[in-house]
């Protein structure tokens, strides 16, 4: 099985995508989040081939090269779920499974409650539903756990990320071959943009989500430091089809490079119910 590396455009955007597996397997799609892009996935993907799925990875916008606008309101949650429905009709994908991490994983609550009938059913890792989300905010630690946003949301904040060889966000876990990508002209400041678009002005009507109604899991580390418990296994009370969740022991936020094998695992179990 070979992997297929295309460039797609629409939204007069040109995105970033790869394709692999089984030319007749269930399709799967998957978002990263921030600040790595699809390559996150990488160790999860021949996992996925194995079990017969065939994958799609967007790099999405901001993070494809030529999907880099300038202004931050072409980062806003809508622009970044028309995005992924665009991709799927131009490639003529019918329906997939969907899975996101991290940022990806709030654009595929929104997919998933706003296009159910796009997706057989949903894997998240990491970030829990966004009505789940602001519910830990007024009763647990999350709105501390939260606070790092306040500074990506700040003027400079590419010059302080990437400053002493990107020290801070080496010392989040991201790789040196994960920063690589992140010092091309603009991308940073296009990834933190999510943040800016979302994070700003009216943050409950950005994110207000339809409760999802397809077949999810979700996947929740227990050394997650920026995402806690409480918005990851309530996110139950937003899904009103078969809810599962599966916690991880002594795994950090970055699921799909630490827990590969796991996360695969439970997309794979995903893949079976229709």
């Amino acid at each position: 099985m070979t992997e297929d590396q295309r460039q797609v455009t629409v939204n007069g955007l040109t995105f970033d995508v790869r394709i692999g597996g089984p030319e007749r397997g269930p399709w799967v799609l998957l978002l990263h989040g921030f600040p790595v892009d699809g390559s996150c996935y990488d160790a999860v993907l021949p996992r996925l081939h194995e079990s017969g799925l065939r994958t799609l990875v967007l790099n999405q916008r901001g993070y494809s090269p030529g999907a880099r606008p300038e202004a931050v309101e072409d980062y806003h949650l809508s622009h970044l779920v028309s995005d992924v429905i665009a991709v799927l009709d131009e490639l003529k994908v019918g329906y997939a499974i969907l899975v996101g991490h991290d940022w990806g994983g709030i654009v595929a609550w929104h997919l998933a409650g706003k296009y159910p009938d796009r997706f057989t059913g949903l894997v998240v890792a990491s970030t829990g539903h966004p009505s789940a989300m602001r519910d830990a905010l007024a009763a647990s630690d999350q709105r501390e756990r939260s606070s790092y946003i306040l500074d990506f949301v700040a003027d400079g904040a590419e010059e302080t990320l990437l400053a002493d060889d990107g020290a801070k966000l080496r010392a989040a876990g991201v790789t040196a071959e994960e920063l690589a990508p992140l010092r091309e002209p603009g991308a940073l400041r296009a990834a933190l943009n999510w943040y800016r678009a979302n994070f700003v002005g009216d943050i409950k009507g950005t994110m207000a989500c339809p409760p999802v109604e397809i077949p999810t899991t979700l996947v929740w580390s227990d050394a997650d430091a920026a995402l806690g418990r409480e918005q990851a296994q309530g996110s139950g009370r937003y899904a009103y089809s078969d809810f599962r969740f599966c916690e991880l022991a002594g795994v950090d936020h970055w699921i799909p490079q630490n827990a590969p094998a796991e996360l695969a695992s439970e997309i794979a179990l995903r893949s079976t119910v229709f």
